[in-house]
C-alpha cells in the first residue's frame, strides 16, 4: 500500500492538489482502476500490470 500511496502522489496528483473532493474522487479512481491496474508494470508480475497478470492466470486455470 505504502508504494502504491507513493505512486499515486508523485506520478498523479497535482501538485497543488484539487479544487473538490469530486474531481480528486474522479481523478483518482481512474488512476487506480485505468492506469495503476491496467497500465502500469509492475516489477512483482515481471513488468505486466496485475489486472492482465489476473487475466492470463484465469485463461490457464480456465476460470473466468
Amino acid at each position: 500500500m505504502e508504494r502504491l500511496f507513493r505512486s499515486l502522489k508523485s506520478e498523479w496528483v497535482p501538485s497543488l492538489g484539487y479544487a473538490s473532493i469530486a474531481e480528486a474522487s474522479r481523478d483518482i479512481s481512474h488512476y487506480l482502476i485505468t492506469n495503476y491496474n491496467w497500465e502500469r508494470p509492475h516489477q512483482h508480475n515481471d513488468g505486466i500490470p496485475p489486472a492482465k497478470a489476473e487475466e492470463n492466470l484465469n485463461l490457464l486455470s480456465g476460470k473466468s
